[in-house]
């Protein structure tokens, strides 16, 4: 399995996995534009998407959608109240696929997993996808740490977590009115670069190599600053990747799990080989 986040922050998010599976999107929060842009550049092509996964309705996570499947029929898996939020108003024609949320579903091979986080939106969820020889685990937009994120998350190969804020940058801002850092910092806003770590320390096991940071605040926040405080708390764990996600470009591919038999390793290597001949 390998992930790519395309773009993640205030101005949009979205985030593609490829498996044995298939290829898939979580969120499109960008532009359709910056979207099919941006798949091209990773070698994907926009029309071959498997799925897609929309863990809320907030425009960051969902504003390029109704575009993006103008002339896509790709299935879209929410559950109930993020459709019933998204549906109205759209121009096009979407295959939903309702998903009830803390119950198991599965895509072809990969196995999903939908599960409720706390968040200022109609049925926010994060995700865990897994495959035969993989297991990914994504949560954003979320107030605060729940025991059933910590069920849920643990045994991943890799992660995608929030790490919205600095504390002290988000209380030094003078952009924000006091009422805004607050709905941030509440039970219903947004992890801190603290939270963030300590969350991944307390459910990394000795399979977790790869850790995607998202959703950094553009002024509470910085990547060299949460690559600093939160390097120092998962130092225990066997993590050889710990990147930022950027809002203006994706990033490279990561790979993570087993290989399961020589020919998923000659299929990897395939692929590896036509994304190479693109550049």
């Amino acid at each position: 399995m390998k992930v790519s986040v395309l773009g993640s922050g205030s101005g949009g998010n979205a985030t593609v996995i490829s498996c044995g599976s298939g290829v898939y999107l979580i969120d499109v929060g960008l532009s359709a534009k910056q979207i099919i842009l941006r798949l091209e550049h990773m070698g994907i092509d926009p029309d071959s998407l498997t799925g897609i996964f929309l863990t809320h309705e907030h425009s960051d996570h969902a504003r390029g959608l109704d575009v993006f499947m103008r002339k896509r029929d790709i299935p879209v898996y929410v559950n109930a109240l993020t459709k019933e939020a998204l549906e109205y108003g759209m121009k096009s024609e979407i295959r939903w696929r309702v998903f009830q949320t803390g119950q198991a579903f599965d895509v072809g091979a990969l196995e999903v997993t939908a599960f409720a986080i706390p968040h200022d939106a109609a049925e926010p969820v994060g995700f865990v996808l897994e495959s035969s020889t993989a297991r990914f685990g994504l949560v954003t937009d979320v107030g605060y740490i729940t025991q059933s994120m910590r069920v849920h998350l643990k045994g991943a190969d890799a992660l995608f977590v929030e790490a919205n804020y600095d504390e002290e940058l988000l209380e030094a801002d003078t952009k924000r009115p006091w009422a805004t850092k607050q709905r941030i910092a509440s039970r219903h806003g947004h992890l801190s670069n603290t939270q963030a770590g300590e969350l991944i320390a307390d459910i990394g096991c000795a399979k977790l190599r790869c850790v995607l940071l998202g959703h950094l605040s553009s002024d509470c926040n910085h990547a060299e600053i949460a690559t600093k405080t939160i390097a120092p708390l998962i130092s225990s764990l066997n993590v050889t990747e710990l990147i930022c996600a950027e809002q203006d470009k994706p990033t490279e591919w990561l790979e993570f799990g087993t290989v399961e038999s020589m020919e998923d390793m000659l299929e990897a290597l395939s692929g590896d080989l036509n994304q190479a001949d693109l550049f």
